[in-house]
This record gives structure tokens, sequence and C-alpha cells, in this order.
């Protein structure tokens, strides 16, 4: 029986359930209801909870307080997407449950996840139950209800998920759409994974629990001097799982001898496994002593200068590919002079898009929307780079709004205004009236009213078969989705598009703006507005190189 575990098991689950969520991310990103090519749900929870995994396998100095704050602020900053924020605010309740304690018994266990629960409902403006909201606080009365009875936390633990997963199994009957696309929240289907990893971890299931920091890849010179200055020919990576105690003399000893025969060593031991990674021109060498300690896995091994010329050419693609993105001001650089009363930061993904935010005065864009949302700590960046005093954020997708308000909710040395802008074309509105001699308040509040205004239309394909809209829809076909859902669905681009348009126009309509994305040629998109011009004659019609992946067409009515 386990009645109670320390800072360093909750470490081990925490990390457990990571790897579980991220093992089953592709799966989780198949089981959200619209078939749209784009990151979703399994990718964005798995980039929040990597990030603060990786800070966890970054502590020197485990304890439940030092523990507790890894995960919060890793995942906070890390949070990407409507799940990614609301999973980083089960974890901030969840650890400011747990943070004050040496041990945990099942009742502080429960008390946490109560805790969890209460932040992340207060955290979304509008809750939904049928999503992992619901799964979290199923999994939660049910914690409360074992810890008046139940002192085996392992026992505990099966009977909270057990109880998870038949909250997750009830979601497509509180969310009709889901029982219409026939799956259950996929949301909560990552909680649940998270749940089962932990477990996995408590009950002594072997793994690998490494994680390593996101990283931002740098610019390096390359030169012919490169070629030299690589000493030790094979990229040599195993783990060891451990058939006996792997002290702190052990291990000195076995970075040493890895020292003696190569370079880039890395040695990371979590209880039963130890994660290795060197540089050598030998890798049997450091194989060899390696099975001295238990047995190897996930062993690999590559030929640095075999592959260098390819490298060589890759990186000077990539480099000549920043720095071109760079000159163009993706991101915009911060303006340098008086700090400013109103600064404006912007997501968008596409040249064109990103000129015309630049041309309405956008301070800063933050490249991102559908294809990939930034995270929490991107916007974070990016409010660093504004000198002003108010800054209106315009996430410009439904799915950025959680994040953004969360690094309003982590600056404290300037006013963040979010606009809960959920398209781009509201976005672009939403600039279009912001008058500087006005108050922030009076910008906000117009800016609030007018993105009201703007109807959007998405043109992409799908990418599996499914039933939504009572529409059926097959691997490959074009569709028109609107605001509250799918508008059209056919086999041609332009006619799906113009299909689309008879639900969005009506006789109020003064512009209709057609902004093309990449891979539609310029010939295209204007054939596209001439026959949008025919049929709806009475309204401007304005067609725009938007540059946008994944959508052929992003197209509003105002």
């Amino acid at each position: 029986m386990i009645k109670t575990i320390d800072a360093r098991m909750v470490a081990k689950m925490f990390l457990g359930g990571a790897k579980n969520l991220e093992s089953k991310k592709e799966w989780i990103n198949e089981l959200n209801v619209f078939p749209v090519p784009d990151g979703d749900t399994g990718t964005n929870m798995t980039l929040t909870i990597t990030a603060a995994a990786a800070e966890v396998n970054g502590l020197s100095d485990l304890n439940m307080e030092s523990l507790s704050k890894c995960i919060s602020s890793g995942s906070l900053r890390g949070a990407r997407g409507n799940s990614g924020v609301i999973l980083s605010q089960l974890l901030r309740g969840f650890t400011k449950g747990i943070k004050e304690h040496e041990e945990l018994d099942v009742i502080d266990l429960a008390n946490a996840m109560q805790k969890a629960v209460e932040t992340a409902y207060k955290a979304v403006m509008k809750p939904k139950e049928g999503t992992i909201l619901t799964v979290a606080k199923g999994a939660a009365y049910k914690a409360a209800e074992l810890a008046q009875t139940e002192e085996d936390i392992e026992e505990f633990c099966i009977q909270v998920l057990a109880e998870a997963e038949a909250v997750l199994q009830k979601t497509p009957d509180m969310l009709p759409v889901l029982k219409e696309a026939g799956v259950v929240d996929s949301g909560g289907q990552g909680l649940v994974e998270v749940l089962r990893g932990a477990l996995d971890a408590l009950q002594g299931k072997e793994g690998d629990y490494s994680f390593e920091a996101p990283k931002r890849e740098a610019v390096v010179k390359i030169s012919a001097q490169t070629e030299a200055d690589i000493r030790f020919g094979y990229c040599t990576e195993f783990i060891i799982m451990l058939d006996k105690p792997f002290d702190e003399k052990m291990e000195l000893d076995f970075k040493g001898f890895l020292e003696s025969i190569g370079d880039s060593i890395v040695v990371v031991s979590d209880d039963d496994i130890v994660k290795v990674h060197v540089h050598t021109n030998d890798p049997g060498l450091a194989i060899q002593r390696a099975l001295t300690y238990g047995a190897l896995s996930r062993m690999k091994i590559d030929n640095m200068r075999l592959e260098h010329e390819e490298k060589l050419i890759k990186d000077a693609s990539r480099i000549a590919a920043e720095e071109k993105k760079k000159k163009e001001a993706e991101t915009i650089p911060a303006k340098k002079g008086p700090r400013k009363q109103m600064g404006f930061i912007a997501v968008s993904a596409g040249e064109g898009l990103g000129e015309i935010f630049k041309s309405l005065g956008a301070d800063y864009l933050i490249e991102g929307g559908q294809t990939m949302n930034p995270s929490t700590e991107d916007m974070l960046e990016a409010i660093s780079q504004v000198d002003a005093d108010d800054i209106f954020i315009l996430p410009n997708n439904k799915n950025i709004i959680l994040a953004a308000n969360q690094a309003g909710y982590l600056t404290k040395d300037k006013k963040i205004r979010v606009v809960p802008t959920r398209t781009v074309p509201q976005g672009i509105t939403a600039m279009i009236n912001y008058i500087p001699e006005e108050s922030p308040d009076q910008n906000e509040e117009r800016m609030q009213a007018e993105i009201q205004n703007v109807k959007t239309g998405q043109v992409t394909y799908a990418v599996r078969d499914t039933r939504i809209d009572d529409k059926e829809i097959h691997e490959g076909d074009i569709m028109g989705i609107g605001d509250a859902g799918i508008l059209s669905v056919g086999k041609d681009i332009s006619d799906t598009t113009l299909d689309m348009l008879t639900h969005m126009v009506d006789a109020d309509t003064e512009i209709i703006s057609i902004y093309y994305g990449e891979g539609v040629e310029e010939s295209q998109a204007a054939e596209l507005g001439r026959r949008v011009m025919e049929q709806h004659p009475h309204a401007e019609v304005e067609v725009h190189s938007g540059g946008q992946p994944v959508y052929y067409y992003v197209i509003s009515a105002e």
C-alpha cells in the first residue's frame, strides 16, 4: 500500500503523464471535429506540457515547492491553443494545492485536484461542458469522494482514472457536434492520457521520462573549417535500464570514462534509468561500459561526418530563409523612440497578410495562426518588444485568445488589452477602426463593436472522412468554413467558395474582401473575384494576396 508520495514521485508521475500524452499526440489530433489540416489539440497540449516537463528535467534541487514552480511556470508560458491553456491552468491550480507539502496523501491529492478545476474554470470566460473541463471536474469529484475512505494512493489513482474515462465517454451526449462526428472530446482524451501516464509511473512502469527544452535554431556560420572541427564522428545515444543502484560516484566515474573517449556528454539519471548522449570515435567502448550497469534500449548511432555535407546544404538554405525572414520583418522590430501610449501586436501567417497589418500600424507580428498556435511565451516576447503603456493584442484566431489573455495576466508593467478577434479579417477591421487621438478605452470599445460586423469564410481541404453539420465529408473534399460551422462542401475550390459566399452575403453586405493563400495564382484569385462581383453586384469586391498556408482563401463580408 502507498499512503504517501514525495516530490520525486510526483515529478516522475508528471513526466510519465507528459510522455504518455506525447506518444498519443497524433491520435488525439484525429479526434478533432473539423477535419482541417492544421496543428490541433494533441499538438497544443503536448507542446504545453513538454515546456513544463523540460523544466522539471532540469531541476537540480527537487522539492515540492521547486517542482510546483517548474510545472506551473513552464506550462503557463508554454501554453498553446485553448486546450493547452486550460491544461496549464489545471496544472497551475494543482501545484497551488501541493507546493507547501513535503509529502502527499489521498486527501492532499483530492484537494489539489479540486483547486485545479476551480482555477481552470475561472480562466475560461464561458466554460462549456462536454470538454476537458468536464472530464477534470468529474475526476476531481471522484477524488473527493474516494479521499473519505481510501488510503492507498495507487487504488485512489486507478479509480480516479476510471472515472475520468467514464466521463469522457459521456462527452458526445453533452455536445451534439461530438456525437455527429462520432468522437469524444479531444481535450478530455488528452487529460485522460496524462492521468494514465501518471498512474503508469506510480506503478513502476519502465520508460524514458526525459524531455529536452524546445529549441529555437541558432544561425550557425558555415565555413570549410567546420569539417575539421568534428573531432568525434559518431553521435551515440542510448538508455540504460539499471539492474543495480547507480549512485553519484558511479555516475561521476561513468562520465569520466565517456570524457576520455569523446565529448558533448550528457548523462541524466532518474531512479532506474539513465539517458546517455556522447560524441565519440568508438561507440562500442561507450556501449560496453554501459552494459556493466544494465540492459540498453533506444540505441541510436549517427555518422556525423557522413551527414556533414548534406547538413551544410540544409543549413545554408535555412540561414538564407532566416535572413530573408528578418529582412522582410515577419516579426517587426520594436520601433525606437519615446514610449508610446498605444501599441499593437497581431498574430498572422502569410507574407501578404503581414504586410497588410504592418501598413495599418501593427508594431509587432507573431507568426502563427490556425496551423501553429503561438504560445504564451511567444506573446510575452512580443509584449517585451513593444514600448507602449497600453498594448492591444489581436489573436485573429479563436484558439489563441486564451493564450493572449494568459500573457496579459503575466504582464505587470504594461496594460494588455486583448481584442478577441477570432479571424484575420476581424483583426484587419479592428486595426482599421483604431483612432490615435482617442483613448485606449474608447479604441477598445470601438474595436470590440466593429469586429462583430465581420463575417468570415475560410476555404481548405478535408484530411479525413467525417460527418458534421449534416454534411458528408470525404478526404480531399474542399470545405468552406464559416464563423459557426461548415457552410459548403465540394470538389472545386472556386465553386465551393462561391457556394460558401451565398451563405455569408446578404443585402446589407457592402464589402467582400478576398485574401488568397500560398499555392493560389494571382490570375485564379482575380477570376474568382470577377465571379464574386457577378454573383453579388451590390457589394464592392477587393482581392488581396494573403500568402497564408492551409487555406486557399480567407474571405470577409462586411
